[in-house]
């Protein structure tokens, strides 16, 4: 018997299409434009200012340290400000969840006239500029007391204060993004449960909630970065240095007359550490989230 080999058939090579290229020289343009700034903060973190003040910027270093790095974490109490962080995040975070699942679960799971309505009501506080309510809002953040609850008896220069508002402007994104969640859930899951007796408690704790976990582990991902970056509010809000969070507690390391940059730029890069771990440790879920419910699955 003869053995006949096959030959395997040659793969063609497909051309290089100039657009493609040129796509791909983009992506990587815009990539290094992007990574400029931060690469560049790292590059003067490293040097000592008075390098810099004499050589300039722009100019080969001669010894690259970590000492800014150490001096801007002990001058500004850095430990102390990352508590007052948490203090606000991990409250603001879970009460937001809380909330906004609760209307979501509501206005998705039960038919009633106004409940397209109520969402729409949550929803539009995202299209009010920030901006607009500080007069108003700092005026009844004066003039609220609740002794007892505060130290100054007042909601103005309080973690209280900020973690109020910052559920009040999340609660909405999220109440819309669960509601499109939830509704592609079974109903004869929730249908079945009323059957057996449960109450409405019951299906939302034990039978909705739980088959939300990616939607809120999403949602509490992108929630803790937004929070912990914000700025705007603990500067309007926060007078008292030692109760402002880390974002607007890097002022410390300006001076009066004097600012060290390469200082400042340590202090900046050290700060936005915890937000890159988040973003490592939950980057699926932080990729998710930025297309959930856009679609039903």
């Amino acid at each position: 018997m003869s053995s006949t080999t096959v030959a395997a058939p040659l793969k063609k090579r497909t051309p290089v299409r100039p657009g493609r290229v040129l796509l791909h020289v983009f992506l990587a343009g815009t990539a290094l434009a992007w990574l400029a700034p931060l690469l560049w903060a790292i590059f003067s973190a490293l040097r000592p200012y008075s390098e810099t003040s004499a050589k300039g910027y722009v100019s080969w270093p001669d010894k690259l340290s970590f000492d800014n790095f150490t001096n801007a974490f002990e001058q500004s109490d850095m430990l102390h400000y990352f508590g007052n962080t948490l203090l606000i995040a991990v409250p603001a975070v879970l009460l937001t969840l809380f909330l906004s699942s609760c209307v979501a679960f509501y206005v998705s799971r039960f038919d009633f006239r106004v409940n397209l309505a109520l969402l729409l009501v949550f929803t539009a506080g995202n299209l009010l500029p920030q901006q607009v309510i500080i007069t108003p809002l700092y005026r009844l953040y004066l003039l609220t007391n609740l002794p007892g609850i505060t130290a100054s008896g007042k909601l103005y220069d309080s973690a209280l204060g900020l973690v109020l508002i910052h559920v009040a402007f999340q609660s909405g994104f999220c109440a819309f993004v669960l509601s499109n969640y939830m509704r592609s859930l079974p109903h004869e899951l929730t249908e079945a449960a009323l059957v057996d007796g449960a109450s409405v408690w019951r299906l939302y704790w034990q039978i909705t909630l739980p088959l939300c976990r990616p939607a809120m582990a999403a949602l509490a991902t992108l929630l803790s970065i937004w929070i912990y970056n914000d700025f705007f509010w603990a500067l309007v809000l926060i007078s008292t240095g030692e109760n402002m969070p880390i974002t607007s507690a890097l002022n410390n390391l300006s001076g009066q007359y004097f600012t060290d940059p390469n200082l400042v730029a340590a202090g900046a890069l050290l700060t936005a550490i915890p937000t890159l771990i988040v973003y490592f440790a939950l980057q699926r879920q932080f990729v998710s989230g930025l297309t959930l419910g856009s679609a039903k699955g």
